[in-house]
């Protein structure tokens, strides 16, 4: 038996083992081919319930273990993401539309995820505070109890194993629910990898569903934490709901990032990292160069060699060769892509390069002479298109890359010194001088301002610590103390 047989999940879900979905079924489907490649079992309000009550009765024995016995659970299970990557990876090519070296960046990144998250158990977990009584004060980290993690569908196991991995490995117990369209990926891959590791029943659940799933496990009263990551409308939605509740909730959200190049930089090295930045995974992930800002006396060059990357960069199924862009996650997506170009290039936008689709091969699209006011410009487009528009003063530069709501990341190709001015004059969670605006690393704390986040962090130990567990004041006295009743 395979580590992701269907013969143990189809149709199931997750709770203290493999059980009968009470919500029914619901095919997997390739967005390539259109083709069933299983059957997740989905979860009702009910299920959701009864995985919250068994996770926070196993939480606390899980909290209970000595730190090197949950340290040595992440470290196994780091080194079975890197012994079953082959398999994991035919997963994430046919079910998320990944090309091969981006499924093999999932699962290595997922492996730092649990390595890293293995130091965390031994990390200092207080201080020591001054008292102006007799007696010792401290603060100490406490795990939050139990957390519920959802993740989209663009890299779903990265999205997913960056909260898993942290909040298991710092005493907490985790319900997770991935995006239905890739819950293989993003769900059950998780559970069988920390399965073979060790990690005790009950302590990861797995619960598939849409959005009634995705409100019972946010409002489930053993529920302390909220990890989400998605679309900014969803998240105010989460975020909403998690305030009425009461529930600590962590927004990771989208972003239309900008791209500036300045004048005298590599034009050719731009243009490559210009097209990295819009095409990487069909544009489909929330660190996308949504907007590239070029200096006028690059401007149409730029173009030119933007539009030549991708009118040769080949598109299709990554299953069946090797290919540089996939599909779209789906067809209302695509229909979203395609409606955003055209509306572009009916208020005066210019098609350089792409523009149509065949299924949910989307072409890789360059549009130029654009305005602030078009939609390809002003709003997250999720799709491989790169909106290219030019600037003349640094001023006004800056003033186009801090237009809109949201503040996720930036890149700055050119002149360092130069770069280094810009970056201190826009607001944004991620800030990239020579790069282009997609990265990420295991140890870095990641997040967005504005509308691509409430400004909580995923990664490293300091903002791991701070989403993943509560502050608890303690105090000691070697008596009684004395009082006045």
């Amino acid at each position: 038996m395979t580590l992701l047989d269907p013969a143990l999940w189809s149709d199931k879900i997750f709770i203290n083992g493999w059980v009968p979905a009470s919500g029914g079924s619901r095919d997997v489907v390739s967005p390539s081919t259109g083709e069933k490649l299983g059957s997740i079992g989905v979860a009702s309000v009910e299920d959701v319930n009864k995985a919250a009550k068994a996770a926070a009765a196993a939480q606390k024995e899980w909290a209970a273990q000595k730190p090197e016995a949950r340290a040595a659970v992440l470290r196994r299970a780091g080194e079975l993401w890197e012994k079953h990557a082959e398999e994991i990876h035919g997963w994430l090519i046919k079910e998320a539309g990944s090309i091969p070296p981006k499924a093999g960046l999932e699962t290595h990144i997922a492996a730092n995820e649990c390595f890293e998250a293995s130091a965390l158990p031994t990390h200092p977990m207080g201080d020591v505070l001054p008292s102006n009584e007799d007696r010792w004060s401290m603060s100490r980290q406490r795990p939050a109890g139990v957390v519920t993690v959802i993740a989209p569908f663009n890299f779903p196991l990265i999205l997913s194993i960056r909260s898993v991995a942290p909040a298991l490995a710092l005493g907490n117990a985790v319900l997770l629910k991935p995006d239905p369209r890739t819950a293989v990926g993003a769900g059950v891959s998780l559970v069988r990898i920390f399965q073979e590791a060790g990690l005790p029943d009950g302590v990861l659940q797995l619960v598939n569903g849409g959005v009634e799933v995705g409100e019972a496990v946010v409002a489930a009263p053993e529920v302390r934490v909220v990890s989400f990551t998605g679309s900014t409308a969803a998240g105010r939605k989460v975020g909403e709901l998690g305030a009425r509740h009461l529930k600590r909730t962590h927004l990771e959200l989208g972003g239309n990032n900008a791209l500036i190049i300045l004048p005298g930089a590599d034009l050719a090295k731009a243009a490559s990292a210009g097209a990295f930045g819009s095409f990487m995974h069909q544009g489909q992930i929330c660190m996308t160069t949504g907007r590239h800002i070029v200096h006028e006396s690059l401007h149409d060059e730029y173009v030119a060699l933007l539009a030549e990357k991708a009118s040769h960069l080949p598109v299709g199924d990554p299953a069946a060769g090797q290919v540089a862009l996939g599909p779209i996650i789906d067809a209302n997506q695509t229909a979203r892509v395609q409606s955003i170009v055209d509306a572009t290039v009916a208020a005066g936008g210019t098609l350089a390069a792409g523009g149509t689709h065949e299924g949910n091969f989307f072409k890789p699209t360059v549009l130029s002479n654009l305005t602030p006011e078009m939609s390809a410009w002003k709003d997250e487009i999720f799709g491989p298109v790169a909106p290219v528009i030019k600037f003349s003063t640094t001023e006004e530069a800056i003033a186009l890359a801090s237009e809109g709501e949201y503040g996720l990341s930036l890149g700055i190709l050119g002149d360092v010194g130069e770069a280094m001015k810009i970056a201190d004059a826009i607001n944004s969670g991620i800030i990239h001088i020579n790069e282009q605006t997609v990265s990420d690393e295991a140890n870095i704390p990641f997040g967005g301002v504005g509308a691509s986040g409430t400004g909580s962090r995923f990664g490293g130990a300091k903002a791991n610590i701070e989403a993943f567990t509560e502050t608890q004041w303690l105090t000691l006295r070697p008596e009684i103390a004395p009082y006045p009743f």
